[in-house]
């Protein structure tokens, strides 16, 4: 067999979607946003203007976009933007090095201004987190477990 033919079960396995790029949330007030991300909670960002069209942080790994709530509604759909509240069941994670390093989050998040949901404490899978809010009401859970580690570009390795 030549080399020019490829294996059609290697193609498929280089096409399988298992990367998340970008994760961009919807935000009523992007200034106010970014203020909280950037300058209370210290994310990385080129944008130095007050009130941007979108913003990315260059975080490690996936990056975090702010963009305006109603125009990422309707950039979903323009004719019949998607409406809703209360909890749509997704949450963020910081996870921590450390019971110390969470609670060192916890409170520099609230220093920004976002509201504690759930003070950092021992939980029943054997881990220590806590939760908060952004200005836009996402939930953020800061946790640590023993047995999570670290590969060497700061990533969690979670099995």
């Amino acid at each position: 067999m030549s080399s020019k033919y490829v294996n059609k079960k290697q193609i498929l396995e280089e096409e399988k979607m298992n990367r998340i790029n970008i994760i961009t949330l919807g935000v009523k007030d992007i200034g106010k946003s970014l203020r909280f991300y950037r300058d209370g909670l210290g994310f990385k960002t080129s944008v130095n203007d007050d009130n941007p069209s979108i913003v990315y942080f260059d975080n490690a790994g996936t990056k975090l976009a702010l963009y305006p709530l109603d125009e990422l509604a309707k950039d979903i759909n323009e004719a019949e933007p998607p409406k809703g509240n209360g909890f749509s069941g997704i949450t963020f994670a910081y996870v921590a090095k450390s019971i110390e390093e969470v609670d060192e989050i916890m409170k520099k998040a609230e220093k920004a201004g976002a509201k504690i949901e759930k003070h950092p404490q021992r939980v029943f899978w054997g881990g220590y987190s806590g939760y908060f809010s952004d200005p836009d009401g996402y939930y953020w859970e800061v946790a640590y477990a023993e047995d999570w580690n670290f590969d060497e570009n700061d990533m969690v390795m979670v099995e």
